[in-house]
């Protein structure tokens, strides 16, 4: 997601780019009313402003009080509480909280310079399911924690990291950087419908038993 220029609102690049080759300025863009998650504006809901845009008048959108920033011990500087801001043309554009901002800060440090790529491939788990279901029992009783799916493909990333290690770096300008530590991030729902990524640190270093501990406790962490 990109951020918006005097908004609180968060806009899709291809929400954005469509603004850009239609001439929309951020004002216009801030009075479309989104029909997506959380009232995000959606290619349906702009291409139907686009096609509407002659028969009204855009409202401005409210003025930002405070731009957040990401300050060295990973917090926003800003203390300010959450604020709900009424426009005109039926939108209301809300204040996100400190950790929604926070995780926006990271997603647009992550995409500044981490190399980005996407690719699907089917696997059959169907030994792996039948594994784990033969000595989860076993598992639970011998360690005392429950075995999920998770620490087990963290430790097929961990075994893919070792035999292809380029899989593990970041870009710095025309610079890689090849990181030798291997550090998995896992996502955890917090209840308030936030998502947090926590690391399990060094997992290279760990068996099958160390990342199924941390797992479970980042897990519990998370929902606390």
């Amino acid at each position: 997601m990109s951020p918006a220029a005097n908004s609180n609102t968060f806009y899709s690049p291809l929400v954005l780019n469509i603004a850009a080759s239609e001439g929309i300025s951020m004002s216009e863009l801030a009075t479309i009313v989104g029909t997506g998650n959380e009232g995000r504006v959606t290619k349906k809901d702009i291409l139907q402003f686009v096609a509407t845009r002659g028969n009204a008048m855009a409202a401005p959108a409210a003025p930002v009080t405070a731009t957040p920033q990401l300050t060295a011990d990973n917090t926003i500087s800003t203390s300010q509480p959450t604020t709900t801001y009424a426009t005109g043309g039926n939108v209301e554009i809300i204040e996100m909280d400190r950790m929604r901002k926070l995780i926006a800060e990271h997603m647009v440090k992550s995409k500044a310079t981490s190399p980005h790529v996407t690719s699907f491939t089917e696997a059959d788990v169907t030994n792996i399911v039948n594994w784990r279901n033969q000595i989860k029992a076993s598992f639970d009783k011998k360690y005392g924690e429950k075995i999920t799916f998770t620490p087990i493909f963290i430790e097929a990333i961990v075994n893919a990291i070792k035999k292809y290690p380029m899989i593990n770096c970041s870009l710095d300008g025309n610079t890689i950087i090849l990181k030798k530590d291997i550090n998995i991030g896992m996502a955890a729902a917090l209840p308030s419908g936030n998502l947090i990524v926590p690391v399990i640190r060094n997992a290279d270093t760990k068996n099958l038993f160390g990342p199924t501990k941390e797992v479970n406790q980042l897990a519990f962490n998370a929902k606390k």
